[in-house]
């Protein structure tokens, strides 16, 4: 059962701005690599389902960050149908995310009070997700559909959609200026904030050090457009 209700994610999400993405199949480093991001500052992280047993490494991160980082929250990504849904949600996820769009996902976790960020790539789609209930929406992949651009495009008609593009977003200045000066409530990041480089070398303040970077970048966007 989750612990954060979905005002409270919603609320986290558009807070700080930055989703942390990765997966990784051992417990150890999957665990050293969430506190390295809680230690850049970051409230909320996405764990993606993208190999065997996965569920079994979260459900396990669930229970130890219940109790060693209580305001953390953690959920899960890559989800494209609702019976995996299903078991992460009974592994205590606080919110899903998916590539796709997937009305049965949607539907059920409304009826489980968990956010659900589908992936859409349309206006038909972003419409779809949003008349479903979907407050905040995965842009994926966000540079192949035109990057910012596509963002602005998307507010012209419809400047109530939330998104969260994730995809191509990178850690630089110039790269988060762009998204949210676009227009996004938040980005997804993953192999760029979060590199194999640093994982290898298990250098986890190196991962802090990211995190913190995109946070401040983010805030100081933010700031711009007020």
């Amino acid at each position: 059962m989750a612990r954060f209700t979905n005002l409270e994610v919603y609320n986290i999400i558009i807070e700080q701005g930055l989703m942390p993405v990765f997966y990784n199949n051992d417990f150890d480093i999957a665990k050293q690599i969430i506190k390295a991001i809680a230690n850049g500052g970051c409230k909320i992280v996405e764990f993606t389902n993208r190999g065997d047993f996965a569920y079994e490494i979260f459900g396990k991160l669930v229970k130890y960050f219940e109790k060693e980082e209580p305001q953390l929250i953690l959920g899960v990504g890559s989800i494209v149908d609702p019976y995996t849904a299903t078991l992460y949600i009974n592994n205590g996820t606080n919110f899903i995310v998916s590539p796709i769009l997937n009305p049965k996902i949607a539907k059920f976790c409304n009826k489980r009070g968990i956010p659900f960020s589908p992936g859409c790539g349309t206006l038909s789609e972003i419409s779809k997700a949003e008349e479903l209930g979907c407050v905040i929406v995965k842009l994926f992949p966000a540079d192949l559909l035109g990057g910012p651009d596509f963002v602005k495009s998307i507010l012209a008609p419809m400047p109530w959609v939330k998104t969260m593009p994730t995809g191509g977003v990178g850690i630089t200045e110039t790269s988060i200026n762009a998204w949210f000066n676009a227009g996004v409530v938040a980005v997804g990041i993953g192999s760029k904030l979060i590199t194999k480089e640093l994982v290898n070398s298990k250098n986890w303040s190196g991962i802090s050090k990211n995190v913190e970077s995109v946070l401040r970048l983010i805030k100081e966007s933010k700031k711009k457009d007020l």
